[in-house]
């Protein structure tokens, strides 16, 4: 009894404590994440309930409070207002205290009522998973030492630390400030690792930014999202249903000008558009730099200065904009491209022009980005043409 009712090897603690807490990453990324705050899928009763209750086990978490809690990050993202920005709160801030921030945010009733609508409502969330949150991750220590002896409770906080950790920290701190970027989302997102397992395909955060409502995270053919295998499993058994997914760009080379097609898919790729602009221009920007730096002897931060023009305007501080346009103003080849990057990203974000004002003022966009003189824009505007 000292030892539990199960005898395992070293290695088999240890494969144990692997598994029960990836059950849980499970749990989190299918069904609080893709299925309850973004409706990307249906679950069928038996993976819903089943998720729902291994989460109150090994998480206490209570599904409308995630759940509004990260439709309010999206709302907010990057803004004051955001739960667990690293942008706004510094990223030590985020990745130590994730969890706190969490429970912060969850006592704000305002958030619940705005953001937590559609979510769970039944007999058993109001009077067991919400009610008493805390019964479950007791009874899991409990089968815990009672399976495995004094190692259970070891096993026991290595569950209780994983979602904080994982979730709480790395996700919501490092997914918004170190890794590469897909998409030239508005905001500071990033994938984390193009491996997306040990997190459950949440390493793919940039892509997850990109399209928040689409099941599947991966978006490049070397890209894993073992979240995704899950779904498409649990999709051959009919307990799963994918709503949604990150649409892919067609292009129709026989295309010359821009019309309605062109301009809805540019619309639904505009964070592919804005990630491929700058990729093209990234030649462009460094070689213009280099001049402007020998004739202002070294005075401009490179860095900061190509940083700032593959952002909008609307996210760029006071400061930033000044120092911006003192370099654009002194080399015509970048306040071409910075200009024509903003007239791009005003294209799709006009909320006043009809559809076929915005196709007139993409084709005539085209046209001034052909006749810049710049190879990497003309590049650019020739295969945007080509978009269906």
């Amino acid at each position: 009894m000292l030892s539990g009712f199960i005898d395992l090897p070293w290695w088999g603690y240890i494969v144990v404590a692997l598994t029960l807490t990836h059950i849980t990453i499970a749990s989190v990324t299918i069904y609080l994440h893709r299925h309850q705050a973004h409706r990307a899928l249906d679950l069928h009763t038996i993976p819903s309930h089943f998720f729902r209750f291994w989460l109150w086990l090994t998480t206490a978490i209570v599904t409308k409070e995630w759940v509004a809690i990260h439709r309010k990050h999206h709302a907010k993202c990057e803004s004051e207002e955001d739960p667990h920005s690293p942008v706004i709160l510094g990223i030590k801030k985020v990745l130590l205290e994730g969890a706190a921030l969490y429970r912060k945010e969850a006592e704000n009733q305002a958030t619940l009522d705005r953001y937590g609508h559609c979510t769970p409502n039944d007999w058993l969330e109001n009077n067991l998973y919400s009610k008493r949150s805390e019964l479950g991750i007791t009874l899991m220590l409990i089968i815990n030492v009672l399976l495995f002896g004094p190692l259970g409770l070891t096993i026991w906080a290595v569950q209780m630390a994983w979602i904080p950790i994982n979730a709480a920290g790395i996700v919501n701190g490092i997914g918004h400030y170190w890794g590469y970027r897909n998409f030239q989302t508005e905001d500071a997102s990033t994938n984390i690792a193009p491996w997306g397992i040990f997190i459950g395909g949440e390493e793919l955060h940039n892509n997850h930014h990109a399209y928040a409502s689409s099941a599947k995270l991966s978006n490049k053919w070397y890209e894993i999202d073992i979240g995704w295998f899950y779904i498409r499993v649990l999709e051959t058994f009919g307990l799963a249903q994918v709503k949604k997914r990150a649409p892919r760009v067609r292009l129709n080379q026989a295309k010359t000008s821009c019309d309605m097609e062109t301009l809805q898919a540019v619309i639904a790729n505009r964070y592919e558009v804005a990630a491929r602009y700058a990729q093209l221009l990234k030649k462009t920007y460094s070689t213009e730099i280099v001049q402007l730096k020998l004739q202002a002897l070294d005075k401009i931060d490179a860095v900061k200065v190509k940083q700032w023009l593959h952002l909008d305007e609307s996210v760029l501080t006071e400061q930033q904009k000044t120092k911006l346009s003192e370099v654009i103003e002194a080399c015509g080849i970048l306040q071409t491209t910075y200009t024509l990057r903003q007239e791009l990203a005003a294209i799709w974000q006009s909320t006043t022009a009809t559809k076929e004002q915005l196709v007139k003022q993409l084709e005539d966009w085209c046209r001034r980005a052909e006749s810049s003189g710049i190879a990497a824009l003309q590049e650019f505007s020739q295969r945007l043409r080509c978009y269906a």
